[in-house]
């Protein structure tokens, strides 16, 4: 059994195609630990409530929950048009407030948080190993940190658990006065919620390494004890014709538009050409390439057909039922790479979900 969360998205803007490859990377993952015979628990959550959210929806005369719930169905219905699968669990931020302010009593509790002005801030001086994620000591962080100052912390690395309410802001009770919680909370809830206590996969983009990633251990660990996750997953980043994706850049591609003029199926299989750790460029000419590869794929599976025989059901996976003599103008060695093709596949996929060295097996079998 596989116990795995993923960090999913706040819901204040239209998903980019960083998002995507984030989304097609564990979608892979969990298809391809099924198929292996586990058992996966997969959670992702939305984060509902946050600076961002309200601030765009100040902006457009809306109300936070309008903002909330039109991205969040935009959101699902990009992951609809790319073919990724629901998860078994999706919780709002909104959704776990209890489960949140339960973490934070433990961790006032055992003083590794501490109340002021009607916040609940982290200690990270009280955590002896905090940033063991990013191999960093407290003394280096603080030294290149960028850290707004604010006085009602004890220390700048500090990071809030609950904020107290501002005027404007949406809000909710708490033993420590109207507030909401902070953004790293809400994800070390829901886990610990659906998950239990230790998770076996926590996954995300490389981006939330520090500071997210790195915290949720800190208060998960603090507050039960327990190690919060066996393994982390990180997908690398993506850009755009070499230049970080950006709004002011004019690079800055939603989901829905690249799809307005890609098969969903030629932007998954351009994200699954890389291994999912290393950074991705998005170009014109490497889409190009991939629709021909995928092209060349399908006409090739006409041809496995002819090889294999044709068969009601799954594929056979073990060679029995194929011709024992190739077609006309094969080679014997032929015949023996797509008898051998499921188990290459599952060699390349079983080292660390190595996609690209996959469709290398495939493009073998189709060459």
């Amino acid at each position: 059994e596989v116990r795995m969360y993923v960090c999913g998205p706040t819901v204040y803007d239209l998903s980019h195609l960083g998002h995507a490859r984030k989304e097609v990377v564990f979608d892979v993952m969990v298809r391809y630990l099924r198929f292996r015979g586990f058992r996966v628990q997969y959670i992702r959550n939305i984060t509902d409530v946050d600076d961002k959210i309200i601030a765009r929806a100040k902006e457009a005369g809306l109300s936070w929950e309008q903002i909330a719930r039109e991205f969040e169905q935009a959101f699902q219905d990009d992951m609809d048009a790319l073919g990724v699968m629901k998860p078994d669990q999706e919780p709002r931020a909104t959704e776990t407030l209890v489960e949140m302010q339960e973490i934070i009593r433990m961790l006032l509790d055992k003083q590794f948080a501490y109340v002021s002005e009607g916040s609940v801030y982290f200690s990270v001086e009280a955590l002896e190993d905090y940033g063991k994620l990013t191999h960093r000591k407290v003394e280096e962080m603080m030294a290149g940190a960028r850290v707004e100052v604010d006085e009602s912390k004890r220390n700048p690395l500090d990071f809030a658990l609950w904020k107290a309410s501002k005027p404007g802001e949406p809000s909710w009770p708490s033993p420590w006065g109207e507030g909401r919680p902070g953004w790293h909370i809400e994800c070390s809830a829901m886990s610990r919620k659906f998950l239990g206590e230790t998770l076996d996969i926590h996954g995300g983009g490389v981006d939330l390494v520090f500071p997210h990633h790195e915290n949720e251990i800190a208060q998960s660990e603090a507050a039960t004890g327990k190690p919060f996750a066996r393994w982390w997953v990180h997908n690398g980043l993506l850009t755009v014709e070499r230049e970080k994706m950006s709004k002011s850049l004019g690079n800055y591609i939603t989901i829905r538009d690249a799809l307005c003029e890609l098969h969903p199926e030629t932007l998954r299989m351009f994200f699954l050409s890389h291994h999912y750790r290393s950074p991705v460029d998005f170009s014109k000419d490497a889409v190009g390439r991939t629709k021909k590869n995928l092209d060349y794929f399908y006409n090739t599976l006409l041809r496995i057909e002819e090889i294999c025989g044709k068969e009601d059901g799954p594929p056979r996976v073990d060679g029995k039922g194929m011709k024992q003599t190739p077609p006309e103008g094969m080679e014997p060695g032929d015949l023996e790479t797509v008898r051998t093709l499921t188990r290459r596949f599952q060699e390349e996929m079983d080292d660390d979900l190595n996609t690209a060295g996959a469709l290398g097996e495939l493009f073998r079998a189709a060459t």
